[in-house]
């Protein structure tokens, strides 16, 4: 038996047990003991396996730049953000655009608008669309990262990350979506473009929003294990697999509204499915990316 059949073996072994990803997390360890961590590899990692929820926050925040490879600077870098953080929170709460009983997630927003030279001259302005995509994503954020000033800086990295690395892709993401369900279900797409539902499917919540508000957070870090380390496609195939998994109630709504209503509010038990279905989809049509968008 070859050394990866046998890894294979183990791997099948493992799950049948119930100790999937018992090798992956041990692996991870090894690569977290490094005096410099290897970011190629922490995102080779994070591409081909799921995160262990005790270790997401670390690597996304060295994934993200947030923290740098070298473990003896963790503590101090991660002292100045929180000086940072305290030192913004301070100076909203004095121009009294927070404040205690703010929600959270407001609370980041106002942050981010305040760092970034765009916070509105009053609290009561309406928010813009961007506003609104960063808002959905600190608030599923913050069920996904306990500490607010983890929570704050993640956020604050992923948006910037949509905004920039992703920023010419995210666009393309609709067209791709189209051509990766016609390869799977020719007779669905082709449902949908008679509806003429095609191109009024929820493309700001799928793929401006990475699925926050869509997906429970406990199925969704695992997408967004994937876009953190390199690859927005992967939102693509969720939205992929979300089609094929309500094949049967999507072919019986015969127009744009029902159908884009109903894909804003899925049913949340099949969320674990569906992302373990879209990643091996996103695996047999793109391989293993290491970080390719």
């Amino acid at each position: 038996m070859t050394e990866d059949s046998q890894r294979n073996f183990r791997s099948v072994y493992y799950e049948k047990v119930g100790f999937r990803g018992v090798e992956e997390k041990k692996s991870l360890e090894i690569l977290l003991k490094d005096d410099r961590l290897d970011t190629e590899k922490l995102c080779t990692f994070s591409q081909r396996f799921p995160l262990p929820s005790m270790y997401r926050a670390l690597v996304w925040k060295v994934l993200l730049g947030i923290l740098p490879p070298h473990h003896e600077s963790h503590a101090k870098v991660m002292m100045y953000r929180k000086e940072q953080y305290l030192d913004v929170l301070h100076a909203l709460k004095v121009v009294r655009f927070v404040s205690d009983a703010t929600p959270q997630a407001e609370v980041y927003l106002r942050m981010y608008q305040l760092e970034s030279g765009k916070l509105p001259r009053s609290p009561s302005f309406p928010l813009e669309p961007e506003d609104e995509v960063f808002l959905a994503i600190a608030k599923a954020m913050e069920e996904m990262v306990e500490d607010s000033v983890d929570c704050y800086w993640i956020t604050r990295r992923f948006v910037n990350q949509l905004n920039t690395k992703y920023r010419d892709s995210l666009p393309q993401l609709p067209k791709a979506f189209e051509q990766y369900l016609n390869m799977e279900d020719g007779r669905l797409l082709t449902h949908l473009r008679m509806c003429s539902a095609a191109p009024k499917l929820p493309y700001d919540l799928w793929f401006k929003r990475c699925f926050a508000g869509c997906l429970p957070e406990s199925s969704l870090q695992r997408v967004w294990d994937k876009v953190v380390s390199g690859s927005c496609k992967i939102l693509v195939f969720v939205a992929v697999e979300i089609l094929l998994t309500f094949k049967i109630k999507v072919m019986a709504l015969n127009s744009a509204e029902k159908i884009t209503k109903f894909l804003e509010n899925i049913p949340q038990d099949s969320s674990d499915a569906i992302v373990s279905k879209a990643i091996d989809l996103w695996h047999k049509h793109c391989g293993t990316p290491v970080h390719s968008s």
